[in-house]
């Protein structure tokens, strides 16, 4: 009797099955931003303010320029979702916060992410388990 060897995924596969999740994910997550009145950029904003976050910072971590994130914090401003104050350290550094209303609204987008959900509810609690594992142990490579 032969035994099979499980195929061991290189690299470049598994970077296409991850570039597969992110895509379905960001798809989601803009369905599910623009059902609350939210662009997808908008709402990714509103997601990283898990603390009070510099300008520059966020700017960063979307991926563009300041003057943009100055856009998209105004228009959430007009919302009451976000407000800026000044960093108490540096009063010319302008920190972003979201409000209640703000983080009531990413709690919203997360839940309406019905592709997502579905596509985790294929897995049984010891697959998450094991999937939150490897994703957290990739976590500071990202993060770097």
């Amino acid at each position: 009797m032969t035994t099979s060897v499980p195929h061991t995924p290189g690299k470049n596969e598994l970077l296409e099955s991850l570039a597969v999740i992110a895509g379905a994910q960001w798809r989601d997550f803009a369905a599910a931003a623009s059902h609350q009145g939210l662009t997808s950029m908008q709402a990714k904003l509103l997601g990283l303010l898990t603390r009070p976050l510099p300008m520059r910072e966020l700017a960063a971590l979307l991926g563009c320029d300041a003057s943009n994130v100055t856009g998209i914090v105004d228009r959430l401003e007009a919302q009451d979702l976000a407000r800026r104050e000044a960093d108490p350290r540096d009063r010319r550094v302008k920190r972003v916060i979201a409000t209640p209303k703000g983080r009531e609204i990413v709690r919203h987008v997360r839940a309406d992410m019905h592709t997502m959900h579905r596509a985790l509810d294929a897995l049984d609690p010891d697959e998450r388990a094991a999937l939150h594992r490897l994703v957290e142990r990739m976590r500071p490579a990202l993060d770097a």
